[in-house]
């Protein structure tokens, strides 16, 4: 972990209100994997504001990249912030995901905002796989040129029918598990919404396969100290406790996670 006074860069502008900021951090950079994430001073926001976490879409070099949306003030004010502002942030924070998929097929499953730390984890993972994107309109698909030019194909699906197949990308996920060769065991890394996560990891456990979800809670300090994001999580022996996103996670493997309506 560095506290590190970064510069920015330059902002790259995707569909609609979708902006990526890549910033100058050598120290984060150098440490930074796939799944971790930055928390982040928004400048022109004063001090006693508290800073917010971004996944980490990218690292290379000496810069860092995070994925953004301007929906209120404080992604405004990020979005404002010209080539040369610095940005005080604390990174990278927490547990990533694992990079070796152990002989099994890779599946990144990505919901919205999801796509940020996969297109991370689609350059690093030496096995290449699927990636599928779920998204409400064709505005909302995002990052699709990062997957592409790593090598993945990448099946689309969109709740209106604007991109790709009409529907959700759970449903992109259960055509390929019924079409694919028997022989082919896949993994499961997926980034998105609760309900997409909670989904995906019934399907990795029902049928003994593996499945790292990427879970997203409010978070006040990203170091674990101030307990605003914990999650039930069960151990090996099955013990229930309660972990917190920021340091155990963000990423749990699917049969750590007790649901809010589980024992």
């Amino acid at each position: 972990m560095q506290l590190e006074t970064a510069e920015v860069l330059r902002h790259d502008k995707h569909s609609g209100e979708y902006r990526t900021i890549c910033l100058r951090a050598p120290r984060v950079a150098a440490a930074a994997k796939p799944g971790m994430f930055l928390h982040l001073r928004v400048p022109g926001l004063g001090e006693s504001v508290l800073r917010r976490p971004f996944s980490i879409c990218l690292a290379e070099d000496d810069c860092v990249a995070i994925l953004y949306k301007q929906v209120g003030t404080g992604t405004r004010a990020l979005a404002s912030a010209r080539p040369g502002t610095a940005i005080s942030i604390v990174g990278p924070l927490g547990n990533g995901y694992p990079l070796d998929p152990g002989g099994t097929y890779p599946l990144l499953i990505a919901g919205g905002y999801g796509v940020a730390p996969l297109g991370f984890l689609a350059r690093a993972l030496p096995t290449k796989g699927t990636v599928f994107v779920g998204a409400a309109t064709k505005d909302d698909v995002l990052c699709l040129e990062v997957f592409e030019s790593a090598g993945w194909p990448v099946v689309i699906a969109t709740e209106d029918g604007s991109a790709g197949r009409r529907g959700l990308v759970t449903d992109l996920v259960d055509t390929w598990l019924a079409d694919r060769p028997a022989d082919t065991a896949p993994s499961f890394y997926a980034c998105g919404p609760t309900g997409m996560l909670r989904a995906i990891g019934k399907r990795a456990i029902d049928d003994n396969w593996t499945a790292w979800l990427s879970l997203e809670r409010h978070m006040g300090c990203g170091v674990g100290v101030c307990l605003a994001c914990v999650q039930k999580t069960r151990a090996v022996d099955g013990t229930v406790k309660w972990s917190r996103v920021c340091k155990d996670g963000p990423v749990f493997e699917a049969r750590e996670v007790v649901w809010d309506d589980e024992d």
